[in-house]
């Protein structure tokens, strides 16, 4: 059986004024992982990813995973629901002063839950408070993401800058 040709769509927002915030709960927080590990982020990487079948890091090495999550330009923030851990998202300064929303998802436990849109939004508000101010925040989700991963950014106010078909 022939798998589906891999589409890979980039997003941008170019102003904080673009975003369209989407609220939960108040139950609903968002924490910066200010004390670095990197076995979260490899943990985390896993556990979401696994459903999308993440592949670019799986062969990675623990001092792999130490360098990467240990980059001076990369943040790392979790969603948590009344304490119980809800996803993630890795903020990364690319060389242009923009800032890529690197990695970003719910565990499986928590998809359909109505939290997407308000991880979303603070990955977001989040990238425009970097300092010095980003001059674009983007992503990039696929066709073998969750289904409703394109529909979310877009709702947010990114606009699709980029479109890339694998043959």
């Amino acid at each position: 059986m022939a798998t589906k040709p891999l589409i890979t769509t980039f997003l941008e927002m170019r102003s904080a004024d673009q975003l369209r915030p989407k609220r939960a709960d108040s139950k609903f927080q968002i924490r910066e992982k200010t004390k670095r590990d990197w076995r979260f982020n490899r943990d985390l990487y896993f556990r979401v990813g696994d459903q999308w079948d993440w592949i670019d890091k799986r062969a990675w090495t623990d001092d792999q995973w130490k360098e990467y999550a240990t980059a001076p330009e990369l943040r790392t923030f979790a969603g948590y629901f009344d304490d119980a851990l809800a996803g993630y998202y890795e903020l990364r300064r690319d060389s242009e002063g923009g800032i890529e929303i690197a990695y970003f998802g719910l565990l499986p436990e928590w998809i359909g839950r109505g939290l997407g849109g308000a991880l979303l939004t603070g990955a977001l508000e989040n990238a425009w408070c970097m300092d010095p101010t980003p001059s674009r925040v983007w992503v990039h989700t696929c066709n073998r993401d969750h289904a409703q991963a394109l529909a979310n950014y877009q709702a947010r106010g990114m606009v699709v800058y980029k479109v890339e078909r694998e043959l």
